[in-house]
C-alpha cells in the first residue's frame, strides 16, 4: 500500500472553495477508481486557510493512474492547483492499524 499525505497551504480567504472543489473531486476521481482505497481530506478549525490530504492507493501504478485521470486534471491539478500557496508530498510506510 502506498500513503501520501499532502499538508496544504491555501491563499488567503480560499477555504471555503477549496473545500467545495473536493468534494466535487471525490467522487469522480478517487470515487471511481479501483485502486484508490481511501481519500480523505481534513480541515483544522485553528488553522484557516490550510487543508490536509491523506491517501491511500494499492500500489504506485495507482496512484499514478488517479494523478493522470480527467477529473484530476481539470479539478485538482487545474482548478484546485490556483488555490495553493505551498504544498508538500510525503510518501509514508503504514506501521500499525487497527481495523
Amino acid at each position: 500500500m502506498l500513503t501520501k499525505v499532502f499538508p496544504i497551504e491555501l491563499k488567503a480567504g480560499r477555504q471555503e472553495e477549496a473545500e467545495e472543489l473536493v468534494r466535487e473531486f471525490a467522487p469522480l476521481g478517487p470515487g471511481a477508481e479501483e485502486g484508490t482505497l481511501s481519500f480523505r481530506v481534513y480541515r483544522d478549525p485553528a488553522r484557516p486557510d490550510y487543508l490536509l490530504f491523506v491517501e491511500h492507493f494499492a500500489s504506485q501504478e495507482a496512484y499514478d493512474a488517479h494523478t493522470g485521470s480527467a477529473a484530476y486534471k481539470e479539478l485538482i491539478a487545474g482548478r484546485f492547483a490556483d488555490l495553493i500557496v505551498e504544498f508538500v508530498e510525503i510518501d509514508h510506510e503504514l506501521l500499525v492499524a487497527i481495523p
